[in-house]
């Protein structure tokens, strides 16, 4: 291995602080996290399930002439729309390093994704083809501008900021969907007070506000964040430079150990993680047979919890540090997955939602954050490596909420379904456990 590969990263270049740019960054946690809220954990879950049930009680649904049961078709859409944000995520963030205008290629995920999200108003249970291709293209516009979202942590904070800066992000963000949540729980329950028909138009009526609100506060950091911040000129043929140039942090995190290993890790934690966030309202419904209010309720809980488990996991990680931290979160993973499959009342269900609320904002943030630290911050292709954090968690996505569905479409049940992804976090706790975060490993590497 080249001397010369190690030589920028061990003399770490901190950025400036400008807190302007960082307010901005967080405020783009304030816009889209409503979507996370609203479309993906409480209103359309709950909306979905119930207009896609038959007449007679039948749960199965007929999508392009396939015959399935109407949530393993959710679950099967979630994987679809994240398998296409992982093929693409790469080679794009790639392009944008290459060219320069990584702000051009998040806001037209944004745009994509908000729009689609307002297009679900239309969305009636009789054209179910059409709500789920909206669906889908929503997950994949939200997705999407993530991955170029992430890349900026690096570049407007220094190292000691990131866990700090990352907490505040997704506080944000869960303080806004909380807010416009109540706003659409208030339009749902009381659709005369606004001067609405009773019936489905609300809740169609809260998808059209979440793309309003979405796309309108993303103009806040599209005004404000860097669009070229290494000055890049744009050449002829920069899109075979992005693919090279996503080939060469491929070869670099696989002379990271540390790096590796978190990644390892990463994902199969994720896997739980996320499948837990995506179909946790499905479960309720479901196996608990509880009511859309109910559910809805429970998703707030989380809210407000994860609000402050983003901060205290944050203060916890500069008392016992980040593999700690995390280590604990997993185990609590585990721990909520168990006791999933042994929840028969609400207030169970109540009690379980607490400790994910706890835990959620706490492993993302803490996720986001510590990748940051690990990796080669002289390079300025950052977009290209949050690609591959994107990457493993969205292909993570991808096979947990495939497998989720799976498994009950074979079993039947759900709580087989949530049973079976403590497998998925023993493997990230194991993963865990061989990291050592107070050193890079750099200099190993030298060796290969």
């Amino acid at each position: 291995m080249r001397m010369a590969f190690f030589i920028p990263i061990l003399m770490k270049i901190q950025p400036a602080s400008n807190k302007k740019v960082q307010r901005a960054w967080v405020m783009y946690d304030w816009a889209n996290s409503v979507y996370s809220l609203v479309i993906t954990s409480t209103i359309f879950p709950v909306y979905y399930d119930t207009v896609t049930q038959a007449v007679d009680g039948s749960d199965k649904v007929s999508f392009f002439g396939w015959e399935v049961i109407n949530t393993v078709l959710y679950s099967y859409s979630i994987s679809f729309s994240f398998l296409v944000i992982a093929l693409l995520a790469p080679l794009l963030s790639g392009i944008a390093d290459a060219a320069g205008n990584k702000l051009n290629f998040m806001k037209f995920f944004v745009y994509l994704g908000s729009l689609s999200c307002i297009s679900l108003f239309f969305f009636t249970g009789e054209n179910l083809e059409f709500g789920i291709i909206c669906s889908v293209l929503a997950s994949i516009g939200f997705s999407g501008s993530i991955v170029f979202y992430n890349s900026y942590l690096p570049e407007i904070a220094k190292e000691e900021e990131f866990d700090l800066l990352s907490a505040k992000g997704f506080a944000l963000g869960y303080i806004g969907s909380v807010i416009l949540l109540v706003f659409n729980l208030v339009i749902i329950q009381y659709p005369e007070w606004f001067g609405m028909p009773t019936g489905s138009f609300a809740p169609r009526f809260s998808f059209l506000v979440t793309g309003i609100w979405w796309i309108g506060f993303a103009q806040i950091p599209f005004r404000i964040l860097p669009n070229n911040p290494y000055q890049k000129s744009i050449t002829n043929g920069y899109l075979w430079k992005g693919y090279r140039e996503v080939k060469a942090v491929f070869r670099e995190l696989r002379d990271l150990p540390v790096a590796n290993r978190f990644l390892a890790s990463f994902f199969f934690y994720s896997m739980g993680v996320q499948t837990v966030m995506y179909l946790a309202a499905s479960f309720g419904a479901k196996e608990l047979g509880l009511p859309g209010d109910q559910l809805i309720l429970t998703v707030l809980i989380i809210q407000f919890v994860a609000i402050g488990g983003s901060y205290f996991f944050a203060f916890v990680s500069r008392k016992v540090g980040n593999k700690t931290s995390l280590m604990i979160m997993v185990l609590i993973w585990m721990g909520i997955c168990v006791a999933a499959y042994f929840v028969y009342s609400v207030y169970e269900f109540y009690s379980l939602a607490f400790v994910v609320g706890l835990v959620m904002g706490g492993i993302q943030s803490l996720s986001r954050s510590t990748y940051a630290k690990l990796i080669p911050t002289t390079t300025t292709d950052n977009a290209s490596f949050f690609s591959f954090f994107d990457l493993t968690e969205k292909t993570a996505v991808v096979l947990g909420t495939f497998t989720y569905g799976a498994i009950e479409q074979l079993t039947g049940s759900m709580r087989n379904s949530a049973l079976f992804l403590v497998i998925f976090f023993v493997l990230g706790i194991i993963f865990l456990r061989r990291l050592n975060l107070s050193k890079r490993q750099v200099i190993s590497s030298l060796t290969h």
